[in-house]
């Protein structure tokens, strides 16, 4: 495929702009209307209440129940709407609420059960009058004492969503309404729990809702209406991954990343000292750091092992050698594993080295932002003939975005052409084919970002206005072309890299033009 130059895309800029200021004159030019894809909602703590009432509002109006009713269902179907109604059409009515412990019984079914004035709890064997008890959905019946101690227990060991009948092998879940009623009364607190608990079960609980990852915490939430693997933008600025709740690591996979930050903080200067001035004992595995001129050591376990290669050995010894053991003899294989662990050593300096770089860069070109909106000020002053300044917005956006990725692009390409993941998924010919390809790729990428964060550091903002005009179109440029080389990689890691092997657990979200996609405020 032959690759767009710059070139090509200032002339198609120029052509698009004549044919504007051409306006009516064209009449063959189509519209493109574009569907706007739901925007993921923040949920405020204000908002969480008419947020699950929402959910509960459907399976009511569906199954004709009481609200704590559909609660219970909810929460045992993980606040998925689709899969109660799916059951329902598959397996019945019956079948839906048995699973979900769900006893639905009218008032007047219980109260019919309940026929005498005095009562015989079968927890404590006391006699009680039938107002000092209460009779759940499914039809037991106990004191209210036993009832309350029993509620307070299970919300203090963090069962409030589904609390259990006391009755022996009855799974059937206790009706909300009385155990609010019965441990208000004991301890409002505890009390206040149980709500909490229940009105965080549609976060805690649910696949579609995850809190915001922010420290210190913001209190909002996040609901995805359809892609599980995607990244959002809370209210309150923080980006994230929204399936595994880490910061945003596209093109990464959420394993990729987490394998890869924890590679890094082991890589780190303690684990090297570590590593360079201590070896492990061979019973306890402990570091030991040797504190004389002797190789043979003793670790603190008691254990006695040999600096030289960390083999365990007796006590006996001379200065030059210890009784029983050898390790001078040169061995092939340690050559081999001492070259081996060179060059991973060599290939993780080389992706973290260039992820480092372009994070690095990623920081300093936040402030970037400032030095343009200044910039644009001075520009504003000139009464220049255009007056539409956004193309430098634009340019930063793109120049930020691209560079996320392209920071990210690099533990992906350690771990997706590395042993760690993918050792027995690719022959070693496919490999060097497919690194290639992405690398080219990446190395375009690489090249157009940093010719655009060149031509946005320029003081365009004192020149010429020919000059400014033409600094316009060179960054409006760059950033189609990096827009589409970002598309490209991508299509790359999608369709050439991933889909072949078959990987639901590497997948990854997709590419969004406009960035981080930012939640809405909650109706």
């Amino acid at each position: 495929m032959e690759a767009v130059t710059i070139s090509t895309v200032i002339e198609f800029v120029m052509m698009t702009e004549k044919t504007l200021l051409m306006g009516s004159k064209t009449q063959n030019l189509r519209p493109t209307f574009l569907v706007a894809a739901k925007v993921p909602p923040v949920i405020r703590k204000e908002s969480l209440l008419a947020a699950q009432k929402e959910y509960l509002q459907r399976v009511m109006d569906l199954l004709s129940l009481k609200e704590h009713h559909a609660r219970t269902l909810l929460i045992y179907y993980r606040w998925d709407v689709d899969r109660v109604f799916n059951v329902f059409a598959d397996r019945g009515k019956a079948w839906l609420y048995s699973a979900a412990g769900l006893s639905v019984r009218s008032s007047e079914d219980l109260n019919s059960s309940q026929s005498s004035d005095e009562v015989t709890c079968q927890i404590c064997f006391e006699d009680v009058h039938a107002n000092e008890s209460t009779i759940m959905d499914c039809g037991h019946c106990f004191c209210n004492n036993c009832w309350t101690e029993h509620f307070i227990v299970k919300i203090n060991e963090g069962q409030s969503r589904r609390i259990t009948c006391m009755a022996h092998e009855c799974y059937a879940i206790c009706d909300e309404e009385n155990v609010r009623n019965l441990v208000s009364g004991r301890d409002p607190h505890v009390a206040e729990k149980f709500d909490r608990f229940l009105l965080e079960s549609y976060i805690e609980d649910n696949k579609k809702v995850k809190w915001c990852p922010s420290v210190p915490h913001c209190g909002n939430a996040i609901r995805v209406e359809c892609d599980e693997y995607c990244e959002v933008q809370c209210a309150c600025g923080v980006q994230f991954c929204f399936s595994c709740s880490s910061e945003a690591h596209s093109p990464c996979s959420c394993l990729m990343w987490k394998l890869w930050t924890k590679k890094c903080q082991d890589e780190s200067e303690t684990v090297n000292w570590i590593k360079v001035n201590t070896k492990y004992c061979p019973k306890c595995y402990k570091p030991v750091e040797k504190n004389g001129g002797c190789n043979l050591v003793r670790c603190v376990c008691g254990q006695p092992f040999c600096w030289l290669c960390g083999g365990a050995t007796g006590v006996s010894h001379t200065w030059n050698s210890i009784e029983g053991h050898t390790c001078g003899r040169y061995k092939e294989d340690e050559l081999e594993n001492a070259e081996r662990a060179k060059k991973q050593l060599w290939r993780y300096s080389h992706y973290y080295n260039q992820f480092k770089a372009h994070t690095d860069s990623l920081k300093l070109e936040a402030t970037l932002q400032d030095r343009l909106q200044q910039k644009i000020v001075i520009l504003e002053a000139k009464n220049l003939e255009s007056r539409d300044f956004s193309w430098v917005t634009d340019g930063f956006n793109r120049l930020f975005r691209s560079r996320r990725i392209l920071s990210y692009s690099y533990p992906f390409a350690y771990y997706m052409f590395g042993d760690d993941l993918f050792k027995n998924a690719m022959t070693q010919k496919e490999r060097e084919i497919k690194q290639n390809l992405f690398e080219d790729q990446q190395q375009q990428l690489q090249a157009n970002i940093e010719k655009l964060s060149m031509v946005l550091e320029q003081p365009f903002a004192d020149w010429e206005e020919r000059d400014v005009l033409n600094t316009r179109l060179q960054i409006i440029a760059l950033s189609t072309v990096t827009d589409n080389l970002c598309k490209k990689l991508y299509d790359c890691i999608e369709s050439d890299l991933l889909a072949p092997l078959e990987e639901a657990t590497h997948s990854i979200a997709p590419y969004r033009s406009m960035g981080v996609e930012k939640a809405s405020e909650f109706p």
